[in-house]
């Protein structure tokens, strides 16, 4: 999702498409055509000003929007993107842009936590996002870390977040990703959703362990009334009635 990291994505986008083709058959995929889904985008500071109300008319019913990366930046336009998408009626969460390898997890889940990334049963608040993905910075694809390394940072995010929230955290990755810098890691996808970024007509492989994906993140490339330029573009996995149950835990 940062825009620091466009280049190492699309290059990564590009790879998992050629290894879903090779897959093709043996795994489960589904089209935005294809199920009950519910449209919505995720935005930083690099859409500008938004007009949250044309966002909403234009059918889009939630987005993620950053709030925070590593354990000092906080986005400039958070606060008002968030309240903004709650009055216009957008189901809102925040998101995380991990940076493991400059703090434990413990800290980040707590510098996100005070700065926006808390919960409210209001119908309209998700839990908040854990955005990790390859390094955009120095420090290596998997930030330096061995696969129990990063087992354990992002286990200690999870659980601080759950404790400060009494949330589970939705988890934000590429199957690429998560498959080599966690080691085929299954356990979070008991409790925490996931939200598969996959810039293709399907959805493809899913992390190891992953039995179905509750957000997919389908195009960085798309186009909403109300925001200048382009934005991504994600479905979710069901439709608005129980992406409200999830926003208040029901």
């Amino acid at each position: 999702m940062t825009r620091t990291g466009t280049s190492l994505r699309r290059l990564l986008a590009a790879t998992l498409a050629a290894l879903a083709t090779a897959a093709a058959g043996l795994v489960a995929t589904a089209t935005p055509a294809a199920a009950a889904t519910t449209p919505g985008i995720d935005v930083s500071h690099y859409q500008g000003a938004i007009n949250w109300t044309s966002v909403r008319n234009a059918g889009i019913q939630f987005a993620f929007i950053k709030a925070t990366e590593g354990t000092s930046y906080k986005d400039p336009r958070f606060n008002t993107n968030y309240v903004a998408a709650y009055n216009a009626g957008v189901i809102r969460g925040a998101y995380h842009f991990a940076r493991p390898n400059i703090s434990s997890g413990a800290v980040q889940a707590n510098y996100l936590a005070s700065n926006g990334g808390a919960w409210s049963a209001d119908s309209r608040t998700l839990p908040a996002a854990l955005d990790l993905e390859a390094n955009p910075y120095s420090g290596g694809y998997c930030y330096g870390k061995t696969t129990s390394g990063m087992r354990a940072w992002v286990q200690d995010f999870l659980n601080t977040y759950r404790s400060r929230t009494g949330r589970y955290a939705v988890v934000y990755t590429t199957t690429s990703w998560w498959n080599q810098c966690t080691g085929n890691w299954t356990a979070p996808w008991a409790n925490h959703p996931l939200w598969i970024a996959r810039w293709s007509s399907t959805v493809g492989t899913l992390p190891a362990g992953a039995p179905f994906w509750s957000f997919w993140q389908y195009t960085d490339r798309g186009s909403v009334a109300g925001i200048s330029g382009g934005v991504d573009r994600n479905y979710w996995n069901g439709d608005r009635s129980r992406l409200i149950a999830l926003a208040n835990n029901t």
